[in-house]
């Protein structure tokens, strides 16, 4: 492991052309100071963790000292927000500082977020509020030991800079890696301007660095659209079957690799609803949880049209294909298992659509309920609690099913609970660390919550608090998009 003036950069996506990206050096804190450190990203992109606690550190990792070897830029790209097209976004708030090899080789970018203005910023102080970063930072590793494929964070560097937004905040910048932070959008603004040549210039970086194994067949094109729909649809089936919502789900927001990236106002759902929105933005529901399966679709139409220039209709059309196979394929696996089977079977579909409008009912807690049931065994109070809560026909039908494949009651509870997670990063959560973070200068749980997150599924000693439903205080919890 190294430290952070001898990491290895190489810093691919510097040597494309001038339009892709904007040359610009981050906004430095005054005083900045390190509130949150991951050690376990930072042995991902090969950084001795005893860096922490070096005196410079956050100077470094906030912009202030250029990390040797680092190459700021701001990303060029643009994109469908809430399902119109806007020539103006990129990198408005952020900086990608380099491109940094690990001791195994593999590639990880550095983006720092909140690092003040840019030239796609418009009118906005390009800056990110201590409140945001938390809640990417936490969410980010939530959904990585969830096994959803995202970003992550390394750190989150404080300041006493004062930021406006819906009231007068405490500025901060966040590190996010990423494997890459090529999106949807990046293809839309040279589609939209004719500039059809950085279309196939960017389609073979991203096969070089995304998918090398097409690099040298003559339609990698179109098997790289294919690949990135599977990928797509492997996700959303991860997020349906987790309850979780992004929340705002642009086209600039859709990892061409299948990476949930760009946390702002998303939610695990508690109380089981289809259209839960997280966002309160959303006025009309657009990025609701039910509507999410097809917003990835209708915004994968869109990243097909950009490359229509140069993928063939056949490829267009398989890839649309594979991404409704993949998704519906993926997400009845998962809720089979979740729910106790040890394979899908006809019928199989109907019940989880069954199950899913009882809770909707109910307005049962989604992660609670499929927790519990993995301790359910016919007969006793088991069945009676069971059948208080679904009715006596869903779990009649239930025991049936179960009965089909002669379950083993300890082998199906142990295997549903290595899917349905004991803890998730419920707002109200995320929301009383924010609020100890902010109002007391204390950080402490911050590490406290990472740790207990990188461990879902297993039951930890002392953690029981964070199991529960949101209390009544945090039901009313509203999330913005400066979230």
């Amino acid at each position: 492991m190294k430290k952070i003036t001898e990491l290895t950069f190489n810093n691919t996506y510097r040597s494309l052309p001038g339009q892709f990206y904007n040359i610009v050096d981050p906004e430095p804190f005054e005083n900045p100071f390190l509130v949150a450190f991951n050690p376990e990203m930072a042995l991902g992109v090969g950084l001795d963790v005893k860096e922490a606690d070096r005196q410079d550190i956050a100077d470094y990792l906030s912009g202030k000292i250029r990390i040797p070897g680092s190459e700021p830029i701001a990303l060029y790209y643009t994109g469908h927000q809430f399902g119109v097209y806007n020539p103006h976004i990129g990198d408005g708030r952020a900086v990608l500082l380099g491109e940094v090899l690990n001791p195994d080789g593999e590639k990880w970018d550095l983006h720092l977020k909140g690092s003040g203005r840019t030239a796609y910023s418009r009118q906005f102080d390009g800056r990110a509020v201590l409140r945001s970063t938390i809640r990417e930072y936490l969410c980010s590793e939530a959904m990585h030991y969830l096994g959803i494929p995202t970003t992550r964070a390394l750190c989150i560097v404080g300041s006493d800079e004062k930021v406006e937004r819906e009231k007068t905040e405490t500025g901060a910048m966040l590190i996010r890696t990423a494997k890459t932070h090529v999106r949807f959008g990046s293809f839309e603004g040279f589609y939209f301007k004719g500039q059809y040549e950085n279309l196939e210039i960017l389609s073979d970086y991203v096969i070089e660095n995304c998918y090398p194994e097409l690099t040298d067949l003559k339609d990698r094109f179109n098997l790289m659209v294919v690949e990135v729909a599977r990928k797509t649809g492997l996700l959303i089936a991860k997020w349906q079957a987790f309850g979780f919502t992004h929340g705002v789900m642009n086209t600039d927001n859709m990892s061409i690799i299948g990476d949930t990236i760009d946390y702002g106002p998303f939610g695990f759902m508690e109380s089981f609803e289809k259209d839960y929105v997280p966002n309160h933005s959303d006025h009309f529901g657009r990025y609701s949880y039910n509507n999410q399966p097809s917003v990835a679709f209708w915004n994968l139409n869109k990243f097909l049209q950009c490359l229509s220039p140069i993928v063939n209709n056949d490829g267009i059309q398989e890839a649309l294909k594979c991404y409704k196979d993949s998704y519906s394929e993926h997400y009845l696996e998962l809720m089979t298992k979740k729910l106790g089977f040890s394979s899908f079977k006809v019928g199989d579909k109907k019940f989880i659509d069954t199950t899913m409008d009882i809770l909707e009912e109910n307005k049962t807690d989604y992660t609670i309920f499929f927790r519990k049931l993995s301790n359910f065994s016919p007969g006793g109070e088991s069945e009676t609690a069971l059948k208080k809560e679904m009715g006596k026909n869903w779990v009649l039908e239930y025991i049936n099913r179960l009965k089909q494949e002669k379950s083993d009651y300890a082998e199906r509870r142990d295997s549903m609970n290595r899917v349905n997670p004991l803890y998730i990063l419920r707002n109200y959560i995320a929301e009383s660390v924010i609020r100890k973070a902010v109002d007391e200068s204390d950080y402490t749980d911050i590490e406290t919550v990472r740790k207990l997150l990188m461990n879902p599924f297993d039951e930890q000693d002392g953690m029981d608090r964070y199991t529960k439903p949101a209390p009544q205080w945090a039901k009313g919890l509203i999330v913005s998009c400066s979230s």
